[in-house]
């Protein structure tokens, strides 16, 4: 058996667009993996067919070897681009091993550790026609009904509307408010989140951290700008609540760097974006050295979180599940996954490879459309049209 093609699709999903892989053998059996890269989708396209060279031809149960040697072949590696495109072809090669040994990749991953995962939910503040809360009051309403309507077990938000670096004080007692809001509601019933987008500055983010300690808060996520690994351990040094990110970090050798010099409290490689299922276990096995959980961002699609699943099936280390909590109506139609969410758990399904298919028809009901980042103009917490709905059973 051998790789005949790499087929890719772009999908618009309202807030970004899905980036699907299809690797086809020459006994037409195939796999699917996603790279969802926001803002970057045509690239990412181009950078997964850059890779044909080093899959048509090939031998499509050699994972190991298939990504070592295109990682070696790049030259130009590592980043983003190159990483989610590895990744995307990664999860496509597990899926495909799985379907023709039979059995789910996180068997081939040593099998399950659990039967479920707890989930935190992304995106809660958006509710049927209302594209998504803005006053704190709108914040509380929809946290009181996730909360009793899912019981998840964390809910996560970035309350920082469009500050950059800095928070004036009236941003800060907004933000403040908000989550003093929230708490009041679901009170000791779920862990309160605080995602900062990478926003600010070490001052700025150790006075949030200060202001932020009343609340209880399970974690703050990327407080810093990104580029400063050195910032983060002097802010986990400094702080007494704790801190979450690796999202953009994309390589084992960079989060080899972040553990050691102790930047995070929980880590958050993307199966997506570091390099996929091969380079994310290995991820996995340096934070253990450490003692350090494992949390996987994951806001993409329904193939980028079949793969987190199962890496989190056969991860003990793996603590929380990013789940989003609603999404595009037309995600049922593109793909036939079968999630199950029951009091805030996320189940492990038993289907052959990843679990779950893409419908080619209908991805191309739905072609790739430009957006943009939301972050600092006012539109953060719209990130899904107002006829967005569930995508799980229950």
């Amino acid at each position: 058996m051998k790789i005949k093609e790499v087929k890719t699709f772009v999908v618009d999903c309202f807030r970004t667009n899905w980036v699907f892989v299809k690797i086809v053998t020459d006994e037409g059996l195939y796999g699917i993996g996603e790279g969802t890269l926001e803002y970057k989708e045509p690239t990412l396209v181009s950078a997964i067919h850059d890779l044909e060279y080093g899959l048509v031809g090939k031998d499509p149960l050699n994972t190991e070897l298939l990504w070592h040697d295109n990682y070696r072949d790049a030259y130009w590696r590592g980043g983003p681009v190159f990483m989610s495109a590895l990744a995307a072809v990664d999860q496509a090669l597990w899926d495909l091993k799985g379907k023709y040994l039979g059995c789910p990749v996180w068997q081939l991953l040593g099998g399950k550790v659990r039967d479920k995962v707890p989930c935190y939910a992304n995106g809660w503040f958006s509710r049927k026609g209302q594209a998504g809360s803005l006053e704190p009051e709108e914040f509380a309403a929809c946290a009181e009904e996730e909360i009793a309507n899912m019981r998840w077990k964390g809910l996560k938000w970035d309350p920082f509307g469009s500050a950059w670096r800095q928070l004036t004080l009236p941003e800060l007692k907004r933000a403040l408010k908000c989550v003093e809001k929230v708490k009041e509601v679901v009170g000791d019933k779920c862990d309160i989140l605080i995602e900062c987008h990478g926003r600010f500055d070490l001052p700025c983010a150790l006075e949030l951290a200060r202001q932020l300690e009343p609340y209880g808060v399970k974690w703050m996520e990327e407080p810093i700008i990104p580029d400063s690994l050195e910032a983060y351990a002097e802010f986990r040094r400094r702080s007494r609540v704790s801190v979450s990110g690796g999202e953009r970090l994309y390589s084992l050798q960079q989060f080899r760097t972040a553990i050691a010099m102790g930047a995070f409290d929980y880590l958050q490689p993307d199966v997506s974006h570091a390099g996929g299922l091969t380079e994310v276990r290995k991820i996995a096995a340096l934070a253990d050295c450490q003692h350090l959980p494992v949390c996987c961002h994951n806001p993409s699609g329904p193939v980028a979180n079949a793969a987190t699943l199962a890496f989190a099936a056969a991860t003990p280390l793996y603590f929380y599940h990013e789940t989003m909590s609603q999404d595009v109506a037309w995600r049922r139609e593109v793909c036939d996954e079968d999630v199950r969410i029951e009091d805030g758990y996320m189940y492990i399904n038993d289907r052959p490879g990843l679990g779950v298919d893409i419908d080619e028809a209908e991805c191309a009901k739905h072609p790739f459309r430009a957006t943009h980042l939301r972050h600092y103009v006012g539109t953060l917490t719209q990130i899904r049209p107002d006829d967005a709905t569930s995508y799980y059973s229950r």
